[in-house]
Order: structure tokens, then C-alpha cells, then sequence
């Protein structure tokens, strides 16, 4: 039944992703993303939540300016969404929560898919997947190039076996397809509304990560770091660079010696850790003594406690530099992750499920990884109710890394991948 289920679901997997992945959308901008998943889940006969159901909108973090989200709510307008679906997502209020009700005794079972983009230009060299197959980005510095495009074919094969196997299933089933991951961003927002605080069995995924043979999955993750993503601003005055540089404030040297000092924060004993400032800018002219500065930066840890402790080195390191030019400074808190810690019981339950697969080959109890998951928070929440939590690896070949303008996956782990979400499904019902 699963194999042959699965069989006729490969060509609506792959369409499934190249269609995502030619109309990328960065987090609390995937309008169209999330029309297309609407569609296709009401089509499935899910109860389909949008807008205000998804989200607790004070709860979302690193917000687009309003006049981005004006813009693609516009060109969504154009493409074709739905004008009250569009209404209901007004101002970066993305995303799909879609349930379905067995009516018959069992575990609350929930997915979670993450559905945002990337701001990278995607390669165009002749060598690149999606550019031999046509179906390269059609927007100009956006690219799924994290498989997202990916997670979110599979979660709709994994709504499709559910609504056709309904009558040999049991308990409830939740589809969280959540907005903004990139960052850290989405899943605070989508968990503070509710949705895990019942759930008995939660599931989460990635294609790659690590680079592994079409065919093996990892029942479980280490390693996933800890994570705050911080905003700074530095304002100072600006003067004449030749006439009257001492009456200028210089916020660019702020801003320029705070990354230089950021990178000296000492390591931690306990743990790894890592820091990044991965953008930067300041100033108007040659001329001129910069006024301002602001710079994007991430601080990570292997547990909380020794994220906390670089962000509050990063902390003083802002505060120090400020002071020592002179400019005032002021942070914004736009995103963040926690460590992940997977339920041994799930592990052993995804194991026994999935050793008899037709596109599973090999199963690894567990991968160690690096990098950072927002789904830790949804996790985190499930694991604090009494609920069970894990993380999975789908293997697949990577040429290039994660986060690359030429990023790809081998399209053969769709299946790999759903295969695995179904046994996990028929599994827990088989013991429900």
C-alpha cells in the first residue's frame, strides 16, 4: 500500500518542488507560497487555517519594513492570489496550519515544514540542476537554497496519504507549514498560538545538512547550536571630513572596530560557540564623517546558557566600542533558536517503523550536525507537555552547501523522505 502510494506521488512531488522553487519567497513574504499550499490542502479536505489562525503576530520577530510587504502583497495581488486569502495575510501574516480529525482514539500527531526562501541570487552556470531542468528562480536575489522548496513537496505527499488513508488512521494530525525559519523568526510566532500544546508525537525534518547517500535517514539530530540574531544601529554626527573632522562623531569606525571586536570574544569551556557579522554599512560619502552604522549579526551556543554568554559578551563588546567613539546604539532582537535535545522513544519508534522501507536503505539512530532550528522551540514546547520530539536527516548528495547560489538536492529523496513521515503515521496508528 505505502510503496505504491508513494510511486504515484513522485510526480506530484517533484512538480510540487520545482513550482516552489521558481517562486521563492523570503520569510513573512510568502504570499504566494502560501496560497499555493492552501489550495492544495483544502483540495485534500484538511480543515486550512491562515493569517491571525497561524500566528500570534506580536510574537513574530525581524519583521520586513511595511513597504517590502506592501510590495509583494501587491505583485501576490497580480500573480493571481485569492484577494480575501491575501486580506487575511496582510502584513507578513504567512503560513498554513492544516488539521484533520480521524475521529477515532489515537495520539495528536504533528508535522512541521518551513517554507521561506533566502536572499541569494541563484547561479546560472549550465552545471546547476534546476538550470538544465528549467526551473531556476524567476525573482532576482531570491533562491530556496536550503531545500525548503523540498520539505514542503513532502509535507504535501504527507497530506495527500493522510487524507487518503483517513479510514485506517487514528487521532488527530497537524500540518505546521511555518513561515519565516531562515533567522529564527516563525516558529515562536506559530507556537505561541497553541497549536503544539497537545501534541503527543512531533516530527520535523531537513533534506541534507549533512551529505549522505540517497536512501539513509537519520531518526534523530545533535548538535543544532543555540542561537540570537541581533540588529544593531549606531548613531553618531555627521561633519565635514576636510573642514571640520573633529566636530564629526564617526559611527562607521564604531561599527567597523565592533566586528573586529566581536570576533575576539573569548570561546566558551563547556562548548561550542560562534559569532557572525554577516552584513555591514555605514556612511553616505567620502566626505563626510558617517552618522550612522548598522551591522547584522548572530551569536550561537551549544547549549542556552553559553548562547547567553556570548550574547552578553556581544553585549558588552557593542556597548564599550560605543562608548569609545563617542555614538550612541541601540539593538534589535530579530530572531532565535534553541538547542535541540530528541526524545530517545521517538528514535527507537522511527527505527523499528522504517526498517522495512522500499526507498529507505539504511536508518542512522542519530547524526551529529551543526548550524541552528527554529523547530527547536516547537520541539521545546511539545517535550514541556508531555509530548514526544525529534529531528530527522534526509540524506542526499550535496555539491554545494546549504545557504550557495548553487544549491541543489537529488530529487530521489522526496520519496526517501515521505516514505519515512508515512511509516512514522501508520506506526503511531498501528499503536494508538
Amino acid at each position: 500500500m505505502i510503496t505504491n502510494f508513494i510511486n504515484k506521488q513522485i510526480p506530484n512531488l517533484i512538480g510540487w518542488r520545482r513550482s516552489f522553487h521558481q517562486e521563492p519567497e523570503l520569510g513573512f513574504l510568502e504570499y504566494i507560497t502560501t496560497y499555493k499550499l492552501y489550495a492544495e490542502l483544502k483540495k485534500q479536505g484538511f480543515s486550512v487555517y491562515v493569517g491571525n489562525d497561524v500566528m500570534d503576530a506580536t510574537a513574530r520577530k525581524g519583521l520586513p519594513t511595511k513597504e517590502a510587504m506592501v510590495a509583494l502583497e501587491n505583485k501576490a495581488k497580480q500573480w493571481g492570489v485569492d484577494e480575501d486569502l491575501l486580506a487575511s495575510m496582510q502584513l507578513g501574516m504567512t503560513g498554513v496550519v492544516a488539521t484533520l480529525d480521524t475521529g477515532r482514539k489515537g495520539d495528536h500527531v504533528a508535522f512541521r515544514f518551513d517554507i521561506d526562501a533566502l536572499p541569494i541570487l541563484e547561479s546560472t552556470l549550465a552545471s546547476h540542476y534546476p538550470v538544465q531542468e528549467s526551473f531556476t528562480s524567476r525573482y532576482e536575489n531570491v533562491m530556496h537554497a536550503c531545500g525548503h522548496d523540498g520539505h514542503m513537496a513532502v509535507g504535501l505527499g504527507v497530506a495527500a496519504f493522510i487524507s487518503k488513508h483517513r479510514e485506517q488512521l487514528k487521532g488527530r494530525f497537524t500540518l505546521l507549514f511555518q513561515p519565516a525559519e531562515e533567522g529564527g523568526r516563525g516558529a515562536k510566532a506559530v507556537t505561541a498560538k497553541g497549536w503544539l500544546d497537545d501534541v503527543d508525537c512531533f516530527y520535523s525534518g531537513h533534506i541534507g545538512i549533512e551529505s549522505l547517500p540517497i536512501g539513509t535517514i537519520a531518526a534523530s539530530t545533535k548538535g543544532f547550536l543555540a542561537s540570537k540574531k541581533l540588529n544593531v544601529h549606531f548613531q553618531g554626527t555627521a561633519s565635514h571630513a576636510g573642514m571640520h573632522p573633529e566636530l564629526g562623531k564617526n559611527a562607521l569606525l564604531a561599527t567597523a572596530t565592533t566586528a573586529m571586536q566581536l570576533y575576539g570574544i573569548a570561546r566558551h569551556a563547556a562548548g561550542v560557540t560562534r559569532i557572525n557579522v554577516g552584513k555591514m554599512h555605514a556612511g553616505s560619502g567620502r566626505n563626510i564623517i558617517a552618522d550612522s552604522g548598522y551591522m547584522e549579526v548572530e551569536v550561537r551556543g551549544e547549549t542556552e546558557a553559553i548562547s547567553q554568554y556570548v550574547y552578553q559578551e556581544a553585549l558588552r563588546m557593542i556597548e564599550g566600542t560605543a562608548l569609545v567613539h563617542d555614538v550612541s546604539w541601540s539593538i534589535e532582537d530579530v530572531g532565535e533558536s534553541e538547542e535541540i535535545s530528541c526524545s530517545k522513544e521517538t528514535i527507537q519508534n522511527i527505527v523499528s517503523w522504517c526498517q522495512n522501507g522500499t526507498y529507505i536503505k539504511e536508518i542512522l539512530p542519530k547524526v551529529t550536525v551543526s548550524g541552528s532550528e527554529d523547530a527547536s522551540i516547537m520541539m521545546k514546547r511539545v517535550q514541556a507537555h508531555g509530548g514526544k520530539a525529534t529531528y530527522m536527516l534526509f540524506g542526499s548528495t550535496l555539491n554545494y552547501p546549504h545557504h550557495h547560489p548553487a544549491f541543489d538536492f537529488e530529487e530521489a529523496v522526496l520519496p526517501v523522505a515521505l516514505e519515512a513521515y508515512v511509516n512514522i503515521i501508520m506506526g503511531g496508528s498501528s499503536n494508538g
